[in-house]
């Protein structure tokens, strides 16, 4: 096994998580098999067990690396499959840790700071340059948990509704208190907000018929159109 590794170039297990990453968001969980992330890299099926030993390994592998995180060295491959629960642990605790940093999380800990426009805005920025910043493996945990029971566990726990509670419990705190703008449902408010970025963020880059746009005009945008939506008119 240790020979197949060693004759193939050293950026090849980037090359096969960028491709098993495509592979599940263009075919979801269930329906991707070995052979096409093979195809897909241009090697017979079984170079890939060289790198990876199941297609759970070759799942918890792309999670783990898709955003560009250092690989492992070949001498640590192929690539195990974890224990039963483990990749579902390390999203779970990935999203908790980014939760916890959140510009959102410190702002429900405090009264609005001068002007609520800038602390939204804060808010909003922030949000859309994590999920920029974790781009890939957002969008394979999002494919990948309807057809994996501890991903969807993890990944609508703590990820997808923990921000919704989250921004909802601040719309809650700031309307009241003068500093917002009063909406019919802050639930559907800020659900509207979080899919909002995420689209921007996250989802476009897979639009099978994408628009031509000035990357640096979308963050300045997105955070306009969110404080016309929320913030009074001075």
């Amino acid at each position: 096994m240790w020979e197949v590794v060693r004759t193939i170039p050293p950026d090849r297990f980037r090359q096969l998580v960028d491709v098993a990453t495509e592979t599940f968001i263009a075919r979801g969980y269930r329906m991707t098999q070995m052979a096409d992330v093979a195809d897909g890299l241009g090697v017979a099926k079984g170079t890939v067990y060289g790198y990876v030993d199941s297609k759970e390994a070759l799942l918890d592998a792309a999670l783990r690396f898709a955003d560009g995180d250092p690989t492992p060295s070949p001498a640590s491959l192929p690539w195990r499959a974890p224990p039963l629960g483990a990749t579902a642990a390390y999203v779970r605790e990935r999203l908790a840790t980014e939760s916890r940093e959140l510009v959102l999380v410190r702002a429900l800990g405090r009264r609005c700071r001068g002007s609520a426009a800038a602390e939204l805005a804060g808010i909003a920025r922030d949000l859309y340059r994590r999920m920029t910043r974790s781009r890939k493996s957002l969008k394979l945990v999002d494919r990948c948990a309807v057809d994996h029971p501890s991903l969807a566990a993890a990944w609508f726990d703590r990820g997808r509704w923990a921000q919704h509670a989250a921004l909802s419990c601040y719309l809650d705190r700031r309307i009241p208190a003068g500093a917002l703008r009063p909406v019919t449902s802050v639930a559907i408010a800020a659900r509207f907000v979080l899919e909002t970025i995420a689209f921007w963020a996250v989802h476009r880059h897979w639009d099978p018929a994408p628009q031509p746009l000035v990357e640096d005009e979308v963050e300045p945008t997105l955070v306009e159109l969110v404080l016309h939506g929320l913030v009074k008119e001075s």
